[in-house]
């Protein structure tokens, strides 16, 4: 009996013991990690991807407290690559299809897509306009409409020479993306006619906008989202005609909860449409006004809240675009086997200066999509058929990275965890 109760007696002190030793390393560990300087760590979180900051923020308090900070949310988005945001259909599949050379003796292989991928059921995914309905005002079984949503929100990145479709397992009503600024997105509120909702995919952090003037005609109008260098501040700008054909403008700042009229100027910038979806840069929203071909582009400040035209180089094309590059105002245009990229100085006056030459081997014409911001890539679509290319500047060579279905539409956009409004997008936290 003694020496059953002498082992027992080893036993528990052999575990408190190992218990003991446990804690102690423990706490050794979490010595040594509180004398990381706080700017080393916020330097090395600001290199990781915006999804994996949404889990990492709650590892403990002071990595919360830097990844909700706005200095370190601007750091972050300095650092993030461009993608290309997208709706698709609910329970398709994207079929896509890449073609790789790999050498292996002198055979050639053909690998899968990396871009296919199934979406995920509605069940799994977060429907963007649950939290915009009041629950005290839905019926027993929930909003109808909720239950049917219409489309998966997705992007496209580019990294070591191929892309991929990333999930952000969120679906909406809505059936296009009217804008993008800086990670957040423009979509239509299909709960509210004439509506919109701000979403930042990343965050899922959302919020309903008040109802702007509605249009005779959808098409007859063109929304822009844009950042004030000077506030700071996100203004969306929409555009419409009214039944006489003239345009008129009314802005809304994320303190505001009315529309409000800004002067538009009488003579006819925007007289055969408002073209594409304007491009968000130095402090300005840029239209190509005319689909077919235009001789200048509109910009508005955003901070003065004024309109001027500046002449483009050369006239524009139906398929040639103002996009992003390196910060910068860049005009893409095509004439045969030649793609002309032309970089704009300043707003006011200094002109236009020719940057790059592309020649391509045959008459292939090429729509670009928008520009690498981290490694100044473009990317481009071929107009005849799906295929995606990814020009290179420093080894000045265009390559064929995947294919994209041509009916939907890709807009720029950079994954981050910007917030339309802190007070008001904390209460989705």
């Amino acid at each position: 009996m003694m020496v059953t109760r002498s082992k027992s007696s080893g036993l528990l002190k052999i575990v408190e013991e190992r218990l003991l030793k446990r804690k102690i390393e423990e706490e050794e560990k979490r010595a040594q990690l509180s004398y990381i300087p706080k700017d080393c760590i916020s330097n090395i979180l600001a290199r990781l991807p915006a999804d994996s900051l949404q889990r990492l923020r709650f590892v403990c308090k002071p990595w919360y407290n830097i990844v909700k900070n706005p200095k370190f949310i601007d750091a972050h988005l300095q650092r993030s690559e461009s993608v290309l945001v997208f709706l698709t259909p609910v329970g398709k599949k994207n079929l896509h299809l890449i073609s790789r050379k790999v050498k292996m003796g002198e055979k050639e292989r053909l690998y899968p897509d990396p871009m296919t991928s199934t979406l995920q059921e509605t069940r799994n995914t977060v429907p963007v306009e649950s939290k915009l309905l009041d629950p005290n005002s839905l019926p027993i079984f929930g909003h109808p409409a909720l239950n049917s949503p219409t489309n998966c929100v997705q992007f496209i990145r580019f990294e070591n020479g191929e892309c991929d479709i990333g999930e952000y397992s969120l679906c909406c009503l809505s059936d296009n993306i009217k804008a993008t600024c800086n990670g957040l997105i423009l979509l239509d509120n299909k709960l509210k006619k004439g509506g919109v909702i701000v979403l930042n995919p990343v965050t899922k952090k959302r919020i309903a906008l008040p109802l702007g003037t509605l249009p005779l005609r959808r098409y007859e109008e063109s929304y822009g989202f844009a950042m004030s260098d000077v506030t700071g501040e996100f203004k969306i700008v929409h555009l419409f005609l009214d039944e006489l054909g003239n345009a008129h403008c009314e802005i809304l700042g994320p303190y505001k909860k009315t529309w409000r009229g800004v002067n538009f100027p009488s003579f006819g910038l925007f007289r055969n449409g408002f073209g594409l979806t304007p491009v968000s840069l130095i402090g300005a929203l840029h239209w190509i006004p005319h689909f077919e071909r235009s001789n200048y582009i509109v910009s508005m400040e955003v901070e003065k809240e004024k309109f001027h035209q500046t002449p483009l180089p050369l006239g524009g094309g139906f398929h040639d675009r103002i996009i992003e590059i390196g910060g910068s105002i860049g005009f893409v245009t095509q004439e045969e086997t030649c793609i002309d990229i032309w970089i704009l100085k300043g707003l006011f006056g200094e002109g236009w200066s020719k940057q790059h030459t592309i020649t391509l081997d045959t008459i292939t014409r090429m729509v670009p999509l928008c520009s690498l911001r981290i490694k100044g890539n473009i990317i481009f679509r071929r107009e005849k058929g799906s295929s995606i290319y990814s020009y290179d500047f420093e080894q000045q060579q265009m390559t064929k990275i995947g294919k994209v279905n041509p009916s939907v539409s890709y807009l720029p956009h950079v994954n981050s965890l910007v917030t339309w409004m802190q007070a008001t997008a904390d209460i989705f936290d």
